[in-house]
């Protein structure tokens, strides 16, 4: 009799829903999701949630810790040495810089998606070993790109024992000195790419002095013999192959 009194006075509170919930309040539970599963791992929602934070931090982890840095820094070096300042433009250059980056790293995602992610999306790893595996993998690539001086550097920044080994090597360490490396090398690609244009520009403007064309401007002669040089040696092709066969 008290439950059908309870469900006519939620039925015409809320409707029929209501008198179902009235009728049988021990059916409904509430079940808050499990920060570990059955195998001492995490648990699916702590792993989507983990997830999604990486997700957050990959455009960090790309500029800081990938080949992008070094590509993107000479095409765009490239782009100033021409003489246009907008074309190709910014998108079609991070674009670019994307796709090499990809090349560069595909042997180390090859290594981390076999050795890692394969096993622990598989449950035959947990999560602290795949990441230990991928970070291990990550590490190796930085440090073979990073110059013994500029980490030294940071190890004395950082008031911190040299470590012994590569496996000592934190990657908080690791990753500005990584950069500075990167931003070394990609400085250096582009003082030699810079080289034979300036060296267009200073013909182009001896030429219009001694013609006595001092109010033509150089760079509308000087361009148009730049992008055709460009042209004619193939230049993509050579600056994408210098730039992958720089890392080693």
């Amino acid at each position: 009799m008290r439950a059908l009194l309870r469900c006519l006075i939620a039925l015409g509170l809320t409707g029929a829903s209501a008198c179902a919930w009235a009728a049988a309040p021990a059916a409904i539970e509430l079940r808050l999701p499990a920060i570990a599963g059955d195998g001492a791992d995490l648990a699916m929602p702590i792993r989507i949630m983990l997830l999604l934070t990486l997700l957050s931090l990959a455009p960090a982890m790309l500029v800081t810790m990938t080949a992008f840095t070094r590509i993107v820094v000479v095409l765009s070096m490239l782009r100033h040495a021409i003489g246009m300042q907008e074309t190709p433009p910014n998108q079609v250059l991070v674009s670019l810089a994307l796709f090499l980056s990809l090349f560069a790293m595909m042997p180390v995602i090859t290594q981390i998606n076999e050795q890692a992610f394969q096993p622990y999306s598989t449950g035959k790893m947990g999560s602290e070993q795949a990441v230990s595996i991928a970070a291990g993998h990550l590490r190796d690539f930085m440090v073979r790109q990073t110059r013994e001086a500029d980490l030294a550097l940071m190890v004395e920044l950082s008031h911190a024992a040299p470590p012994a080994r590569v496996e000592d090597i934190s990657l908080v360490q690791l990753t500005p000195a990584f950069m500075l490396s990167e931003l070394r090398s990609a400085f250096q690609i582009g003082f030699m790419i810079f080289l034979p244009f300036i060296m267009i520009d200073l013909v182009v403007s001896s030429v219009l002095m001694s013609l006595g064309m001092l109010m033509v401007p150089p760079v509308m002669i000087a361009l148009p013999l730049k992008l055709l040089m460009f042209i004619l040696i193939d230049g993509w092709n050579l600056v994408a192959r210098s730039l992958l066969g720089s890392f080693h």
